[in-house]
């Protein structure tokens, strides 16, 4: 018996061992065939290594007392001490509060415009009005956040304000937007859409010119309008599209737009209580403390619930909609 199970064993790792060396000759075989395709692909894995993957090293720095003149090997190692400067602040509920409401209405709303954006330009007949238009509604994605927040400030100023003037046409005294939180939810969400809604919805447009054409001509011998085909056709076929971005979406939910929202609200107090996010609460923190290990341990707090939404809504998608999961 003894012998039986010691024969079966050795035959067990004679076995992987042969695997492993027909994985590596494989390996080595795909190389060689596609070596120009690897070759291609090696700029954007050397930049991913260096800007992506080699500085999670410094996330030894969130459990350090970090001073910048000894460095990660000469600095103090303190533990989880760096993460109560941001639990034990009475602001922090409402700071992560304000970053998951901010950023969900950015989700969905952003979502619903990119996708409508899309539906209406491959629904546009003439070719040169729909490259225009394309063109027109992705110019704003590559304005600075700071441009736009020059242009903002004299759009909602109390005088002078172009808002405040329209609405001073019809008799409405001005309203003091500077002063006012309880706008400002409404206003970044419109700023979001405008910036970034046409950009995003290129890849819807690429998903929509992906479909099948004889699904539409089939649809329209059947007597299908055209609100018809997108409902009952588009529409599905946007569906795991949708999904996947948004399970991407919800890995940064607890990360606010920093450019956006310092370059716009900057540090007016009387906005922080609809405005003020976690990213723009630590980096004043940082910049009154200067203490490096308070940011980074926020940011890798930051990115550990991040990747435990990504996992759960991944895995809640997987469940309901297979295809639509990332894996």
């Amino acid at each position: 018996m003894s012998n039986t199970m010691t024969s079966t064993q050795t035959t067990m790792k004679t076995s992987e061992a042969k695997k492993q060396r027909g994985a590596v000759i494989a390996f080595f075989h795909e190389l060689k065939i596609n070596k120009f395709m690897y070759v291609l692909a090696l700029p954007g894995v050397v930049w991913f290594l260096v800007f992506a993957y080699l500085p999670m090293g410094g996330i030894v720095v969130a459990f350090q007392d970090f001073k910048a003149v000894k460095g990660i090997t000469g600095s103090k190692f303190v533990g989880l001490k760096n993460f109560q400067f941001f639990f034990n602040s009475s602001d922090w509920i409402k700071v992560v509060s304000n970053t998951v409401f901010l950023n969900v209405l950015f989700i969905t709303f952003g979502t619903i415009a990119a996708v409508v954006i899309a539906i209406m330009v491959t629904e546009i007949g003439g070719k040169w009005f729909k490259k225009i238009s394309q063109s027109v509604m992705i110019f704003p994605h590559f304005l600075s956040w700071t441009v736009v927040a020059m242009f903002m400030t004299a759009f909602v100023a109390t005088d002078g304000g172009f808002l405040n003037q329209f609405i001073g046409m019809f008799g409405i005294e001005p309203i003091q937007y500077l002063s006012s939180p309880h706008y400002w939810p409404a206003i970044l969400v419109m700023l979001k859409i405008w910036h970034g809604a046409g950009f995003g919805s290129i890849v819807y447009m690429a998903t929509i010119s992906g479909i099948n054409p004889e699904i539409y001509e089939s649809a329209a011998m059947d007597g299908a309008s055209r609100l018809q085909k997108i409902r009952y056709i588009t529409l599905p076929l946007l569906k795991p599209t949708v999904i996947l971005l948004t399970i991407l979406a919800v890995g940064g939910i607890f990360n606010g737009d920093f450019g956006m929202i310092y370059a716009i609200i900057g540090r007016n107090p009387l906005l922080y209580p609809s405005t003020d996010v976690i990213d723009t609460y630590v980096f004043r923190s940082l910049m009154d403390l200067g203490d490096m290990g308070m940011s980074a341990a926020v940011g890798f707090l930051q990115s550990i619930i991040g990747f435990i939404l990504v996992i759960t809504v991944n895995y809640v998608a997987k469940k309901t909609s297979p295809d639509s999961a990332i894996f």
